[in-house]
């Protein structure tokens, strides 16, 4: 598969890239100044950036509740898993076929069957067999079992139609594990097949971390709801696709609310600044310094800290993050605010810089493993700033894709990931960073 060879459009956007510099440049430090600061501070680098969100995070005590197995999917085990008994319990077959005792052929203990669930059959005489099926205690004094498919019937007796090894297709008392045996440490994910594990162990219940808890906050007076876009509006593309997004990073999305840019939308904002029960804020929009962007104002007014203000990435340099303490009652956990920018791509790549390391260490997951795939094609880059591009994943490269503008999201909706291009881009067989997007790694199980 090669890339798309881009639009006239495309191609005057990579050379705005080329060609575009900023003021202040950004260095490696991240930004430290309170809320409302305003001019003067410098974006952080991209990779600072994510480390910042993820040091913010893991400076969160972590809560714990207690759950049944169905409702731990997804979240982190907060104490060890450790073996309640042995597993199995007693000494199991293996296969369906036929319990031996002794060398062959076997006489066939006829009317009686070892069938799973069932009390344990009576012990076994030597050179006696007895029907057995999978998961069925095995009878005192067997020497094997031996597969259905493996043995042969004449009238009563029973012959072996391979060697029959002492043991075969036995699964031991405490095979898998004895009791007091550690299963998975504290940290672990709860996967599907965790919950298998823990009710294999004889669980019901598991202790976990919660998952965050977030609220959205669509900022903006040109957003529509429903229908195409029409008049100077548009369709408000960051509601439907924010919620799932988050979830699937691991978030339980309480609310989605919409907000104006007029006073009564900074009241709002303010109010849900200084009042939400939500472990992280997410806003969108009013990021900038245009005469209605909120954000850095209110976050002034509610005595937010800014951790990160502005990034040195593209699409979405003017993201943020904060540190909420105290709330409004000063006596609330710490909380913390996502600022991501109103462009829909711009947006993503906020999630991913902020939002998804944040949560990621409040949920006490560990970090994602990082890993690097040889790009096809030179990629563009931006003089000073990294660039976040959507790509798709093949057996050997990663593919660059068109429509990779900051309020586009054609290219993100086709893509597996976005690559991490450094300043100045990148040449055709470059490894690049990749990070995969959340339905393309395996959900919020990953």
């Amino acid at each position: 598969m090669t890339a798309d060879p881009g639009t006239d459009a495309d191609r005057a956007l990579d050379q705005a890239l080329a060609l575009v510099s900023r003021a202040p440049r950004p260095d490696a430090g991240t930004a430290g100044a309170s809320a409302g600061a305003g001019g003067g501070h410098r974006a952080s680098a991209w990779a600072r950036a994510r480390e910042a969100a993820a040091r913010a995070g893991a400076g969160v005590p972590g809560r714990t509740h207690r759950v049944p197995l169905p409702a731990a999917l997804g979240e982190v085990l907060a104490a060890p898993l450790d073996a309640l008994g042995d597993l199995p319990s007693f000494d199991t077959s293996a296969m369906d076929g036929w319990a031996v005792a002794g060398p062959g052929p076997w006489t066939i203990r006829t009317g009686e069957s070892a069938l799973a669930g069932s009390d344990r059959p009576a012990p076994l005489a030597d050179g006696e067999a007895v029907r057995i099926a999978t998961g069925a205690r095995i009878p005192a004094d067997t020497t094997a079992v031996i597969r259905s498919e493996h043995s042969r019937e004449a009238g009563t007796l029973l012959y072996a139609q391979r060697p029959v090894a002492t043991g075969q297709d036995i699964r031991p008392r405490g095979q898998e594990c004895r009791s007091g045996d550690l299963l998975l440490p504290a940290g672990s994910l709860v996967t599907p097949a965790v919950l298998g594990l823990a009710a294999a162990a004889g669980y019901d219940e598991l202790t976990t971390r919660p998952r965050p808890r977030v609220e959205i906050l669509v900022l903006g007076d040109e957003l529509l709801t429903e229908g195409p876009p029409h008049d100077g509006l548009i369709r408000d593309a960051l509601s439907p696709m924010l919620g799932p997004w988050l979830t699937r990073l691991g978030a339980e999305v309480v609310s989605v609310r919409r907000l104006g840019d007029d006073p009564a939308g900074a009241e709002a904002l303010l109010a849900a600044v200084t009042g939400s029960t939500a472990d992280v804020l997410i806003t969108t929009g009013g990021t900038a310094s245009g005469p209605v962007d909120h954000v850095h104002p209110v976050l002034d007014k509610a005595g937010a800290v800014l951790l990160v203000d502005g990034v040195a990435v593209r699409p979405g340099h003017p993201m943020l993050l904060a540190r909420i303490a105290g709330g409004a009652s000063g006596r609330d956990p710490v909380r913390h605010l996502v600022g991501l920018p109103g462009n829909p791509l711009a947006a993503v790549s906020g999630l991913l810089t902020l939002a998804e390391p944040l949560l990621r260490t409040l949920a006490g997951r560990r970090p994602r493993p990082r890993y690097a795939v040889p790009v096809e094609g030179d990629v563009p880059g931006h003089p000073h700033d990294t660039r976040l591009v959507p790509v798709l994943l093949t057996e050997d490269h990663a593919v660059p894709l068109r429509y990779n503008g900051p309020a586009m999201l054609r290219g993100v909706a086709a893509a597996d990931a976005l690559a991490v291009v450094p300043p100045n881009g990148a040449r055709s067989g470059q490894e690049l960073e990749i990070l995969d997007l959340p339905w393309a790694s395996g959900g919020c199980f990953t």
